[in-house]
């Protein structure tokens, strides 16, 4: 049986706090949250095999909230990650990318280093055919930056492009 206690304490700016008090009944420990395993962020990356080796096709994905420390005075900067590779043996895993990219947001990085580490990374985990990513960050001192890092496979080339009709936006949300 759990027996938890929750507590609401107002504080002057009118913000509540909520305390949760665990007593000797509970066995929940600080790896589980709701009994369940909390995630960590990690520089570890994890990878499934790709499932169709005979084809070269496109991944994209975007990373809308990267956060990540200014080395120079420790305020946040946040950035949209652009992540587009084609796989040769493996496709990294999402989760794994996402705690991958949360691990950064405590680290001190200049957009420059922090873009290629994560390229060095990807292309340590999946060998890729062909890895691009593209860092945009917000405005810091009314200047946006925008970072691109490629990797192509040694003798790798790409096949020829086909044009086709874009959709109007490439979000996955539709209105």
């Amino acid at each position: 049986m759990f027996r938890i206690g929750f507590n609401f304490k107002r504080y002057n700016n009118g913000f509540y706090r909520q305390n949760l008090h665990f007593n000797r009944y509970n066995i929940m420990n600080t790896q589980t949250l709701g009994g369940k395993p909390t995630a960590q962020p990690t520089k570890e990356l994890e990878t499934f095999p790709n499932p169709n080796q005979n084809r070269d096709f496109h991944i994209h994905m975007e990373i809308p909230e990267f956060t990540c420390l200014c080395p120079k005075t420790g305020q946040p900067d946040f950035a949209v990650i652009y992540l587009d590779y084609i796989p040769d043996q493996l496709c990294v895993e999402l989760k794994s990318l996402k705690l991958y990219m949360w691990s950064f947001r405590d680290e001190g990085c200049f957009h420059e280093a922090v873009t290629n580490s994560i390229l060095d990374d990807l292309v340590a985990a999946t060998q890729p055919k062909f890895m691009r990513i593209t860092s945009k960050f917000y405005v810091r001192g009314g200047v946006f930056t925008n970072v691109v890092a490629e990797h192509r496979k040694a003798g790798w080339q790409p096949q020829a492009r086909v044009d086709l009709t874009q959709f109007e936006s490439n979000s996955n949300t539709r209105g």
